[in-house]
């Protein structure tokens, strides 16, 4: 087997072990956020970062959600790492956008952020702080989910099959979920442009 065809035999693999149920849960508490006027802050690092972006791009313009990413505001993003620290630059920029019971955060990511591994510990600062506030928790991310997965109110994990591809894999089902939860019945607010062109 060619290594295309190892990768898109995992690929299919993944979409046939994917928790339906989790997406679904995920999409009924979006609804709800937007029914709320809650706002979705997007938070991922590198690869998942940009995914963030993006996904900020459709869930406002298709969904009808108020949506940011912190990583979209790189002078604030640069500023708060050199005068603060990485650790603490979504928790302060969360803090700033005074988050409340009524929004959600919505987490990218290839680990889900692990104290024990002090890996994206900007993750668990600002999980920890959005918990305390009462904000909702969603996330899609990969391994174990890590502490993404300990706190979500809705999560989905993608599956390992190969210790040598789990970020690719991460990162392209990181889409491929959100694209389905912007077309999904309780959320579409929206039609693109594609699907009205004939």
């Amino acid at each position: 087997m060619s290594f295309t065809e190892m990768y898109l035999e995992e690929t299919k693999r993944i979409i046939g072990s994917l928790d339906v149920g989790a997406i679904d849960q995920m999409a009924a508490l979006l609804a709800n956020t937007r029914s709320r006027s809650g706002r979705l802050f997007f938070l991922g690092v590198g690869g998942s970062a940009a995914n963030c972006s993006h996904a900020v791009n459709d869930f406002r313009k298709i969904a009808g959600i108020e949506c940011y990413a912190p990583t979209d505001n790189v002078s604030e993003l640069t500023a708060r790492t050199n005068d603060e620290g990485w650790e603490t630059v979504f928790v302060e920029w969360l803090k700033i956008s005074h988050l409340t019971s009524e929004d959600a955060i919505f987490v990218f990511s290839v680990g889900g952020g692990s104290s024990e591994r002090n890996v994206s510990q900007n993750l668990v600062s600002a999980l920890r702080y959005a918990k305390g506030v009462g904000a909702k928790v969603l996330g899609v991310v990969g391994r174990d989910g890590g502490y993404t997965a300990k706190v979500a109110d809705a999560v989905c994990i993608i599956p390992t099959i190969n210790l040598n591809t789990v970020t690719p894999h991460a990162e392209s089902f990181q889409a491929v979920i959100w694209h389905l939860l912007v077309m999904h019945p309780a959320l579409k607010m929206n039609q693109t442009k594609w699907e009205q062109v004939r």
